[in-house]
This record gives structure tokens, sequence and C-alpha cells, in this order.
């Protein structure tokens, strides 16, 4: 049984006999969009979903993120799976801190966006309080393909991204009102 091989699509180039020009900004979205790093930050049953999402039935190593990493100064796609109490909220936004930039966030499943049935004094509503998201993931808990979605979507923002998009003033406001300098 053969199976076809999908390559990553070439940006849009000048090619000629022995050369190929593009913009330095398409190739580094190239090459951040096949080798996000993931940060696994599970709590609960979603933290089981994302498990089976790593398992060689759903192989999140097609994406580029074969490699977890477990230390956030090596990690560039944080992925906060369950409920996070608000005892855990300045842990998040630590770890959120120690990542370089470019960071993505995905909050999966209900409880990471927003609280979900616990909707007690105790658990954080949603960790967009205390972070900036860049993809939410529904369910209770999300289905293995639901977080491959949310993990496809982190690679078209890192593939169209500016390089210069993490300079601006609107995203230097973004960070101000989390209170990140």
């Amino acid at each position: 049984m053969a199976t076809d091989i999908k390559l990553a699509e070439a940006p849009a180039s000048y090619d000629g006999p022995g050369f190929s020009a593009t913009s330095f900004d398409k190739i580094i979205g190239l090459a951040r969009a096949n080798s996000l790093w993931p940060l696994p930050f599970a709590t609960s049953c979603c933290g089981i979903e994302f498990m089976s999402t790593m398992a060689s039935h759903y192989d999140l190593a097609r994406f580029g993120s074969e490699r977890p990493s477990f230390s956030p100064r090596q990690a560039d796609m944080l992925l906060v799976a369950g409920t996070i109490a608000k005892k855990m909220g300045p842990i998040v936004k630590q770890v959120y801190l120690q990542m370089a930039e470019p960071r993505w966030v995905i909050a999966i499943g209900a409880c990471a966006s927003s609280g979900g049935i616990f909707d007690t004094y105790s658990v954080l509503q949603g960790i967009d309080r205390i972070i900036p998201v860049d993809v939410y993931v529904p369910g209770c808990p999300p289905r293995p393909e639901q977080i491959l979605e949310g993990v496809m979507q982190v690679q078209e923002l890192a593939k169209n991204e500016s390089l210069r998009r993490r300079n601006t003033d609107e995203y230097t406001k973004l960070l101000n009102s989390y209170n990140i300098q």
C-alpha cells in the first residue's frame, strides 16, 4: 500500500539555474511553522487526550512537534490542558515568561478556555486572564483530532507572522494588558 507523502509547501520564489530567491520572512515562517516544540502543561482529563495525540496513532511528530520540551526555555508552544486552579495561575504565567519569543499558547479544553464546569472560587475561569492565548481548542475533553487542528492553526500563525510583529506597539500593549513587561 503506497502512502502519499506531503512535503511542506515552498514559498513563492524566483528560480533560476542553480538558485532560488525568496523573502527572508517566508523562509523563517516556514522553519518556525514546521519545528514547533510544545511544552505540555497538562492537569486533568485533557492531559490524557494530549498524551494520545503524541502517541503513534495520531502522531504529532508529523507536524514537526515530536520533541515535547519540559523546559520552558527550549519550547515555543505552550499547551495548557485541563483545570487551572487560581494557585497555579502564577506558575503558568512564570512558565510563559520563561519561554523565548516568539511563543504561542493553545488553551486545550473547556477548563483551560473558560473554567469549564468548575465555576468555583478556586478555579481560574480561563487562562486568558493571566496570559495571552493564540488558539482555543473546545471540548470536554477535546478529541486528539481537535488538538491537532489547534496545532495546525498555530502553524499557520507562525508561518504568516511578520518577523517584526513582536516589536510593534500593538504587541507591547497586549503584553502590558497582562502586566507582562
